[in-house]
C-alpha cells in the first residue's frame, strides 16, 4: 500500500476507487477499515426509501446510485446521483436522519458501507476530515442545482451525453448494463424518446447498445455532446480532490503539533 499521488489502497482482494477512501491519511484509514463492510450493489436495489431513517452510509467504490424524487402521480425523476467521488446517504451526518430521497442502484457495482454513528465519531477528532466531508457536501448540493438547471434548459441529446459520462465514470468501465426503461427514468422522459435518442448515438459511433448493455465507444465524442453540466459538475470535483487533501492537512496539523510540543 502506498500513499499520495497514485496511491493504492485495497480492502482484502478489492481494490479501493472510491477517491474520499483513497484521501484519507492511513491512520484515519486503519481506524475505518475495521468498520468497513464490502457490499454488491446490484443493478434496481434499494438503498433508502424516502422518510426511511439513515442508519449506515455507503461509500461507492464502483457502480451509480441515482437520487429518485417520486411524485403523488407515480412519476418519477432523478435529480441527482452519487458515484466513486461520493457517499451516499452524507446528509445524516449533518443532522438529517431520515432519507429525503430513493436511492438506487442505475449501474451496478460494490460499497463499502460503515455505521454513521461511526463515522461522526471519526469526524469529531479529525478536523480536516471534517472540514473535507463538508466541502464534499456542499459539492453534492450543488449538483442538484446544476441537475435542476439542466433538466429545464438543455436539449435531451445534452442531458443524455452527460448522464453516460457520469455513469461512464463511477462503472469504472467502457461497457455497462442499463435499460431504456432505467434511462427514461433518470431524464424524465418516455421511453420511446431514449430509445431514439440511443440510436441517433449509436449511429453517430459514439456509443454501441444491444442487450441492455452500452458500451462507449468514443469518449471525446460524448463529452462533445455533452451539455456544460457534465464540465462543471467534473471541475468542482478535480479541484475538491486536488486541494490540499484530508492526507496533506493531517500530516501538516501532526508536524506543527510535534514542532509546538517540542518547543
Amino acid at each position: 500500500m502506498t500513499s499520495g499521488a497514485g496511491m493504492i489502497r485495497r480492502f482484502g482482494e478489492t481494490d479501493i476507487t472510491n477517491r474520499i477512501l483513497l484521501s484519507l491519511p492511513q491512520a484515519t484509514w486503519e481506524r475505518m477499515e475495521a468498520r468497513l463492510e464490502p457490499v454488491d450493489l446490484e443493478q434496481g436495489k434499494t438503498i433508502f426509501l424516502t422518510a426511511a431513517p439513515v442508519k449506515r452510509l455507503y461509500f461507492i467504490n464502483r457502480g451509480l446510485v441515482s437520487l429518485v424524487k417520486n411524485m403523488e402521480d407515480g412519476r418519477s425523476v432523478e435529480i441527482g446521483a452519487t458515484g466513486i467521488e461520493g457517499i451516499a446517504g452524507l446528509g445524516a451526518l449533518y443532522g438529517i436522519e431520515s432519507a429525503i430521497l430513493d436511492s438506487i442502484v442505475q449501474i451496478k457495482g460494490n460499497a463499502f458501507r460503515i455505521e454513521a454513528e461511526v463515522l461522526r465519531g471519526e469526524l469529531s477528532r479529525n478536523k480536516a476530515f471534517r472540514e473535507f466531508l463538508q466541502r464534499s457536501h456542499y459539492i453534492a448540493l450543488s449538483q442538484f442545482a446544476q441537475t435542476a438547471a439542466c433538466n429545464r434548459l438543455h436539449s435531451l441529446r445534452k442531458r443524455c451525453c452527460h448522464w453516460l459520462l457520469i455513469a461512464h465514470d463511477s462503472a469504472c468501465s467502457n461497457s455497462f448494463a442499463i435499460t431504456h426503461e432505467f434511462l427514461a427514468l433518470m431524464l424524465g422522459v418516455q421511453r420511446v424518446r431514449v430509445s431514439i435518442m440511443a440510436n441517433t448515438l449509436q449511429k453517430a459511433g459514439i456509443i454501441r447498445y444491444e442487450r441492455g448493455r452500452i458500451t462507449i465507444v468514443s469518449r471525446s465524442a460524448l463529452e462533445h455532446s455533452a451539455c456544460e453540466c457534465y464540465r462543471t459538475i467534473r471541475t468542482q470535483l478535480d479541484q475538491l480532490f486536488s486541494a490540499p487533501t484530508v492526507m496533506t492537512r493531517a500530516r501538516s496539523e501532526q508536524a506543527s503539533s510535534t514542532i509546538s510540543t517540542s518547543e
